[in-house]
């Protein structure tokens, strides 16, 4: 995936993911590039804490899929996302609640990696495939 083009061009991620109480995530993520459309499928783990309604999800999941796209060699992402306090957290740097400290320097130093790095709102429909491919494997987790 990794050559001169798309180093050089934002690729766009969209993405979608899902938690359930023992900490395991699923997050999809659409990959729209020169070289054709990919959807990478990244676990990830955490403590989730329902007081923060998903958001520490999000951060987690966030973190995780930009690790696996810079260990993909992309320099320039667009990570696009339902409209949730995230972005606002990022885009207008927000106090955060203390338990979010920690998920938002990992995400934030995970985008410092990247030539450039954005966060955005993403195609609803596409958004929320992702998020029901996410909840479908992550349910089947719990029934197994």
């Amino acid at each position: 995936m990794k050559d001169r083009r798309s180093s050089r061009r934002l690729i766009d991620c969209t993405i979608g993911f899902a938690a359930n109480d023992e900490g395991q995530g699923l997050a999809y993520a659409a990959v729209r590039s020169d070289h054709g459309d990919l959807t990478e499928r990244v676990a990830f783990t955490l403590r989730p804490a329902p007081a923060l309604l998903g958001r520490d999800i999000a951060y987690v999941a966030l973190e995780a899929v930009a690790a696996k796209l810079a260990e993909r060699g992309l320099e320039r992402v667009r990570l696009l996302i339902e409209e949730q306090p995230l972005l606002g957290d990022f885009q207008e740097r927000r106090a955060l609640p203390a338990s979010l400290s920690l998920p938002y320097i990992a995400l934030r130093c995970r985008l410092n990696t990247f030539r450039e790095a954005t966060l955005g709102l993403g195609e609803p429909a596409v958004v929320r495939d992702l998020t029901a491919r996410a909840r479908a494997e992550i349910s089947l987790l719990v029934a197994a």
